[in-house]
């Protein structure tokens, strides 16, 4: 049994200022499928959108989005645990920072609740603690924070669920003969160093912030998977039937 890590961003959570509950759903029905075989940790952000779904303050404002995570964040939570109930599944809130993975002791508390949780058959959903951290809020997507928390959780693999469904050659938005790179075993210094861009969904949440994760988890050889967060065809091919018609897979393995 492997032990997974799952992220979902709120390029797939929200749509037009609210939670896209049909893209919950399935991304619910593949995690109980998912957990039949493995055990499943999902982050997830959607905290501020469904925040403001309740009150609608600026969210240019950092302060306005560190309220507006509070107020969504039990939304959120409520709108998870009714959807993971049909399948009989117990979830639970785990909130952490990118500084909590700084300190051994807050490293060592975190592991063992997510084991005492896994133990139980419960899923764990890691949020970014958003009230009182700024740096995921600033930068975007918590793509590095998924990533610690599968090394420090001892687990397998990271999946990522985006509105980018691979790593390509090139931006595919400029370039209609952009390629796929199906595997990748390293990830070019230039590639990481390039500036990220909250105005431009394609680098921040976006590639830049998951190829940093990945480069992370592969210096600690550990694998990711990048795969489309709309339709989940290709992640379920890859993770349910182990078969890998696209998205992208880094790993330090020979494959």
């Amino acid at each position: 049994m492997k032990r997974v890590v799952v992220k979902v961003g709120s390029a797939v959570l929200t749509q037009d200022g609210t939670i896209a509950l049909d893209r919950m759903r399935a991304l619910v029905d593949f995690l109980a499928e998912l957990k039949k075989n493995n055990e499943v940790i999902l982050v997830s952000s959607g905290a501020v959108a469904a925040g403001y779904t309740q009150l609608q303050l600026d969210r240019k404002i950092l302060e306005n989005k560190q309220a507006l995570a509070s107020i969504g964040q039990p939304i959120l939570m409520k709108k998870y645990a009714k959807k993971f109930a049909t399948h009989e599944i117990i979830t639970a809130q785990v909130l952490v920072t990118a500084a909590n993975f700084n300190k051994l002791d807050d490293i060592q508390r975190i592991k063992n609740t997510v084991n005492t949780l896994l133990k139980n058959g419960v899923i764990p959903i890691v949020n970014e603690n958003d009230a009182t951290a700024t740096e995921e809020l600033v930068v975007g997507d918590n793509d590095q924070l998924s990533a610690y928390m599968t090394k420090h959780t001892d687990s397998d693999i990271l999946i990522i669920l985006s509105d980018i469904d691979a790593y390509y050659d090139s931006d595919p938005r400029e370039n209609m003969n952009a390629k796929i790179l199906k595997v990748v075993n390293k990830i070019d210094e230039s590639e990481l160093e390039k500036k990220v861009n909250p105005n431009n969904q394609f680098a921040t949440g976006g590639i830049v912030t998951k190829l940093k994760a990945a480069n992370y988890l592969l210096s600690h050889g550990l694998n990711m998977f990048l795969s489309s967060g709309f339709d989940l065809t290709n992640v379920k091919s890859f993770m349910l039937d182990s078969n890998h018609v696209s998205g992208t897979y880094f790993t330090n393995k020979e494959t």
